[in-house]
């Protein structure tokens, strides 16, 4: 680990062991035989490591592991990948039913609380990892895990402070009132809500993709550099302070949602981390890519959708993506936010 470098570094702050169950028919209130199993050691962050690892970035992942399982690296692969923390207590379960031709439903266990010299122990990981990387990029991605003296969520800002004394952008991707209070803070060069997430941090209905757009300027007003907004089968809207674009694929067979926000991180990493740099007027102002960030963003999301499992396994059947400046802002949502 300590002689890897790498533009980009992971954080899962609530890693989870992944179970997907493949059922043919399910019966309600009935006994029903899987037609396979799958364990992964999986979170958004972990996501993101492995989706990057299949182009050749180690992305290296800080994970912290409950203790009370030794033997879930080795009994998941990609040990390679990461750099655990192990920390008191067991790892939380995540259940996936995924029906023949039906839906995809999951089930998550709550996040695992972490004492406070635990989270301290896990910025300092990160900041140690990141430094000797001398990656560009920290993702943290996925449920935040709160303090067990306090009750409260665990603090992000000692990270973030970390990471802008290093000259490193964090993308961030959570949810719930953490993603609503960071959208806020603006203290995240990227984010990455879905619509119901970004109708929320502002507090109204997107009907529109011009409803996006303004949604996600307040955010970049708030100091978001670039926010990539997810609308589902609508594609993908990334935002900065003075342009937009619009993203999507043609119509694919989707097999599994799970993991595809994930990939689409992933993708959106690919394209730009390397060069990621100042802010000039060729990279629109925030120093790094962000139309083909979006385009790879999208493509690698429809990959991961035509997959099984929840994380990401190869590059396979990638679509083309067709990329749109200064979307329509009058063109409906197919799926639109109502809150």
């Amino acid at each position: 680990m300590s002689d890897i470098k790498s533009p980009v570094v992971t954080l899962t702050p609530s890693p989870t062991l992944d179970r997907t169950y493949y059922v043919h028919d399910l019966i309600e209130g009935g006994v029903n035989r899987a037609d396979g199993v799958v364990e992964e050691l999986a979170g958004k962050g972990i996501n993101v490591t492995k989706g990057l690892n299949l182009i050749g970035m180690a992305a290296p992942g800080v994970v912290p592991i409950g203790n009370e399982d030794p033997s879930v690296l080795k009994r998941t692969g990609h040990t390679e990948s990461l750099v655990p923390l192990w920390v008191d207590g067991s790892l939380r379960v995540s259940t996936t039913m995924v029906i023949k031709d039906g839906a995809t439903t999951k089930v998550n266990e709550a996040p695992r609380p972490l004492t406070s010299e635990d989270w301290k122990a896990v910025i300092e990981l990160t900041v140690e990892t990141v430094t000797k990387c001398d990656a560009k990029w920290l993702v943290i991605a996925g449920a935040l895990p709160t303090d067990l003296s306090t009750g409260k969520y665990v603090d992000l800002q000692p990270l973030f402070d970390a990471m802008k004394k290093l000259g490193v952008r964090v993308a961030l991707d959570t949810s719930g009132e953490a993603l609503q209070y960071w959208a806020k803070n603006g203290a995240a060069s990227v984010m990455k809500p879905n619509a119901e997430e970004l109708a929320s941090a502002v507090g109204r209905s997107l009907l529109t993709n011009g409803d996006v757009i303004d949604a996600a300027r307040e955010l970049c007003a708030n100091g978001v550099e670039c926010v990539l907004a997810s609308l589902g089968s609508d594609g993908m809207i990334a935002v900065t302070e003075k342009n937009s674009w619009h993203a999507k694929t043609p119509p694919i067979k989707v097999i599994n949602t799970v993991g595809a926000g994930d990939s689409t991180i992933a993708g959106f990493l690919s394209a730009v981390a390397a060069t990621t740099n100042g802010p000039t007027e060729e990279n629109h102002f925030v120093g790094f890519d962000v139309p083909a960030g979006l385009k790879m963003a999208v493509q690698w999301g429809a990959v991961k959708v035509q997959q099984p499992t929840s994380g990401l396994q190869n590059l396979d059947n990638m679509p083309e993506a067709i990329l749109t400046v200064e979307p329509n802002r009058d063109e409906p949502l197919s799926e639109p936010a109502i809150i």
